[in-house]
């Protein structure tokens, strides 16, 4: 092999290496968040002189362990994914919010309660309804805390932390109170929604579409953030609120729109 044979594979390896970094890059803060709580869970366990291995395998066979494990974790990360949303779409604009619990809180309910309002309707008719309805009052939950924000100076993370407090207590004093349902005894809830209300599990799962629905409204969100105009006036937004009002962007209402389609995701959960 001459030398310029042995620069240019050195040239060719360090490329791939380059492209490869550049691969990573955005997964390796998850990858090195989830791997520090991983450490800090075993280091935990072997302070209290627990069999940490034995613990994890344990944790590994549970989420993942057998088809039935697989379809648990499916179904529990199906509302994750349209709660985590709440804080991407915002961090879009460089805010940090963390109510996505309030927002999930009032959309359910409102979903919940709909039906009740409104006369027999056709399941076509109705499941959309109740979805708006989730998206709209959880939308309006958290773009409050963008309004706060840009016009109050009230800081977004402790807006929409103590928000969620108010709206899981507001959720306790109506299940609990005026939308009690009398047959629920000891168990307060709101009257049960018929069975073509609800939503049918997957063919052959027990994972019901809201995982599928999650995992569009990432995917759609993605390309949102990455190939729109609105998009990337967020990131510019995000990344210097400045320059972004010096080129005429409306900083406010991309603030107040990135918090509402978070918390429209989060009441769609």
């Amino acid at each position: 092999m001459t030398t310029y044979d042995r620069a240019e594979n050195s040239a060719f390896t360090l490329r791939l290496k380059a492209r490869a970094g550049i691969a990573l890059a955005p997964v390796l803060p998850t990858l090195c968040a989830l791997a520090g709580a991983l450490l800090l869970f075993v280091l935990f366990l072997l302070v209290q002189g627990k069999p940490a291995t034995e613990a994890c395998l344990l944790i590994f066979q549970g989420a993942f362990g057998s088809a039935f494990a697989w379809q648990n974790t499916l179904q529990r990360a199906a509302p994750l994914l349209l709660t985590a949303l709440c804080v991407a779409l915002p961090a879009r604009v460089g805010l940090i919010v963390i109510g996505g619990e309030g927002a999930l809180a009032m959309g359910g309910l409102f979903a919940a309660v709909l039906p009740s309002f409104l006369p027999a309707l056709s399941p076509w008719i109705m499941l959309p309804a109740m979805a708006v309805i989730a998206m709209i009052a959880g939308g309006l939950w958290i773009a409050l805390c963008g309004a706060l924000r840009q016009w109050r100076g009230v800081n977004e993370t402790i807006s929409s932390l103590l928000l969620s407090y108010i709206a899981v207590a507001l959720f306790k004093h109506l299940v609990e109170g005026p939308l009690r349902d009398p047959a629920s005894l000891n168990k307060p809830s709101t009257v049960p929604l018929p069975d073509a209300y609800l939503i049918n599990p997957l063919p052959g799962l027990d994972v019901h579409w809201g995982l599928v629905w999650g995992a569009l409204a990432c995917v759609a969100a993605w390309i949102f953030l990455r190939h729109s105009v609105i998009g990337f006036a967020m990131a510019i937004a995000g990344g210097n609120g400045r320059t972004a009002r010096l080129v005429g962007l409306p900083v406010n209402r991309l603030v107040v729109i990135a918090c509402a389609m978070g918390g429209a995701a989060a009441g769609l959960a």
